[in-house]
């Protein structure tokens, strides 16, 4: 747990000249103002004010003031600034004027949920598996879609030519308190993917939200893009966010089978919020992309997969989730909805140890489906009382007329 001290002598050690107070709109997407470090005492104080009404999901302008208060433990070094004039991070708590939390700020939300988890004894750790793509710049720096490379799953240089980007992602993460386990090429052309340990809800969501940041930065860096949308190429596998989720109770019991029945009971309903947008819905279902509501042992063609271990530990794996979603609000679903698998001793149906891609009619036609386009998913979030409980009005409203 670090202190304002903390952080001020590891400012003046470093050699840091500008803060990124970072925080994240609705929709996941990160902000930031810098401050120097003589700003830093009012920072922790009072807060530094900024104008809400222009982020996505917060006020209208009617009160817009709020303020960004530092979290100390989330204070980490940009690796890839200069060594003079250094350039350090904290994500923020986002407070009204009068200093209590601004209820519509999605990490808060998320803070919520592991409260609730704590408070039945439960707690939730959770590791983000992201897949992007990496594309080509042209001669005059703008976006192309051509691939880095046309490489396939696990493909090794000279085939793979992002050995190179993955390794400097790999320190990058190292540099700033990320500890990746394995990076390798995907199965797209130029798609690539990083895991890195699993951790809490909160800590997970903060890593998740840098480790796109970061990316993105190289890549650009580098003299290429990259891309997180879910389909960036018609023809190619999309990119996936899939989520690992381990569950422990304060009694020591098993509650994984109940949690998973709790995320498989209100899937639909949470989906607009972890396949946010119109080409969500274009990956889902194509691919090792789930399309029906089952879960299996090690199978890809689930919503719902229980990877092998050697361990003993259970695990689920949640395989419909995009880069796109705001992984606070998808990790703050999740724990809620598998809060209420628990609190109603729900209990998932028989494992589906099938290839759904391959299935008969006869076997999926008794399946519920994930919603197959985005009006789906945001009928599915209007009817839900479930959502209605967790998301602020304001925030649901903007998922509603995003698109």
């Amino acid at each position: 747990m670090r202190s304002y001290n903390d952080v001020l002598s590891f400012v003046k050690e470093e050699n840091i000249k500008f803060i990124k107070l970072a925080f994240i709109d609705a929709f996941g997407v990160p902000k930031n103002l810098a401050v120097i470090p003589e700003e830093l005492e009012r920072a922790f104080r009072e807060g530094i004010s900024f104008d809400a009404s222009a982020v996505d999901g917060y006020d209208d302008g009617v009160k817009s003031d709020m303020f960004l208060n530092p979290d100390p433990d989330t204070l980490t070094i940009v690796p890839w600034r200069p060594m003079e004039g250094r350039v350090a991070r904290m994500f923020c708590d986002v407070t009204n004027p009068d200093g209590t939390l601004y209820p519509k700020d999605t990490r808060y939300i998320l803070k919520q949920a592991i409260r609730a988890a704590k408070e039945a004894g439960i707690y939730v750790y959770f590791g983000a598996e992201v897949e992007f793509y990496l594309f080509r710049l042209d001669e005059k720096g703008m976006q192309t879609r051509i691939p880095l490379d046309n490489a396939g799953y696990m493909d090794i240089a000279p085939d793979d030519q992002g050995e190179a980007i993955r390794r400097d992602i790999c320190y990058a993460l190292i540099d700033m308190g990320i500890h990746p386990e394995t990076s390798h090429h995907e199965q797209g052309p130029g798609q690539n993917e990083i895991d890195f340990r699993y951790s809490d809800a909160l800590t997970a969501a903060d890593n998740t939200s840098t480790f796109k940041w970061v990316v993105k930065s190289l890549a650009m860096m580098s003299g290429m893009w990259a891309d997180f949308s879910p389909k960036p190429l018609p023809d190619a596998p999309g990119n996936g966010m899939h989520i690992n989720m381990s569950v422990e109770s304060d009694d020591g019991k098993d509650y994984t089978e109940s949690f998973m029945a709790g995320i498989m009971e209100h899937i639909r309903e949470i989906t607009l919020f972890l396949n946010p947008t119109k080409e969500s819905y274009e990956r889902l279902g194509d691919m090792k992309a789930p399309g029906y509501i089952s879960w299996s042992e090690q199978n890809r063609s689930q919503l719902v997969r229980i990877p092998a271990t050697r361990s003993g530990k259970n695990r689920i794996e949640l395989r419909s989730a995009d880069p796109t979603a705001n992984p606070y609000l998808a990790f703050a679903m999740l724990i809620y909805a598998g809060l209420d698998g628990i609190k109603r001793n729900l209990m998932p149906e028989p494992p589906l140890d099938v290839n759904l891609y391959q299935a008969e009619p006869a076997v999926t036609e008794k399946l519920r489906r994930l919603p197959g386009k985005l009006d789906e998913a945001i009928q599915f979030a209007l009817r839900s009382d479930f959502v209605k409980e967790i998301i602020p009005e304001s925030i649901l409203e903007i998922y509603r007329t995003r698109y």
